[in-house]
């Protein structure tokens, strides 16, 4: 059976674990050519092995040349680009303001907000001759509330979707569109340490979501697939809630 994407070429960012590495896996078995992008030294050879239709690529995304590279290798590879997942993040150090670590907020800033900016704009002019081009950006539950202690992770969540809705904007009027996705608390290598090292913020989000569980790499990643297909054709500049329904008592 033909699947959803075949036909159309793809760049996922932080790919080698987590939301990118199972978003990867999902295009490609729907029929997408993925280019796969990740840090040197991270497992991205090894998670896709058997992954059909994938091009890695080792880049670390908030190096200056890191957009130019990503969108000129996805060019080479496959001649132009339909889809674009900027997923690469991080949720930094947090902390109170008042004592905030300038670096953290800088590191946090260049790898959640200006890695997309950059790798978005390169990919403009390639994404502009697609007769459907597709903007995914990760925006969090806290896109639109915030907590104390996460100033720079909050700020850049906030700022995505700003900067998706603009992108949806300027992308409409050649076939596109660009959504972002509000993940809640979601199990994935980066975050079960935390999780484990206090199980009672897991009890937490797993209390706060109607569904009894916290969300796993799957649920966001069908989310993706949802962004990315014809059928989200008439949504553009728009948020998706992918939470349990934890965020039902805000």
């Amino acid at each position: 059976m033909t699947g959803i994407l075949e036909g159309k070429t793809a760049i996922i960012t932080g790919a080698a674990s987590g939301i990118g590495e199972a978003t990867t896996k999902l295009f490609a078995a729907e029929g997408a050519r993925v280019l796969a992008v990740d840090l040197p030294g991270t497992p991205l050879a090894e998670v896709h092995a058997d992954t059909p239709n994938v091009v890695l690529m080792d880049q670390d995304v908030t190096t200056a040349d890191a957009a130019a590279n990503i969108v000129g290798k996805a060019v080479e590879e496959f001649g132009g680009i339909d889809i674009l997942f900027n997923n690469a993040g991080t949720v930094g150090k947090g902390g109170e303001l008042e004592t905030f670590d300038d670096d953290d907020w800088d590191f946090v800033l260049g790898l959640n907000l200006t890695s997309v900016y950059k790798i978005t704009k390169a990919a403009y002019p390639h994404l502009k001759k697609s007769n459907a081009p597709r903007v995914i950006n990760v925006g969090s539950v806290r896109t639109d509330f915030a907590d104390a202690g996460a100033a720079a992770y909050t700020a850049t969540k906030h700022a995505v979707a700003g900067l998706t809705k603009v992108i949806a904007c300027e992308l409409g009027p050649f076939g596109g569109t660009a959504n972002y996705l509000q993940p809640g608390a979601i199990i994935t290598g980066i975050t079960k340490p935390a999780f484990d090292m206090m199980p009672e913020f897991a009890v937490y989000w797993t209390d706060l979501a109607p569904t009894g569980r916290l969300g796993v790499p799957e649920d966001i990643a069908n989310g993706v697939l949802f962004f990315a297909s014809e059928e989200s054709s008439f949504m553009s500049g728009t948020g998706l809630y992918i939470d349990g329904g934890a965020t039902c008592h805000n």
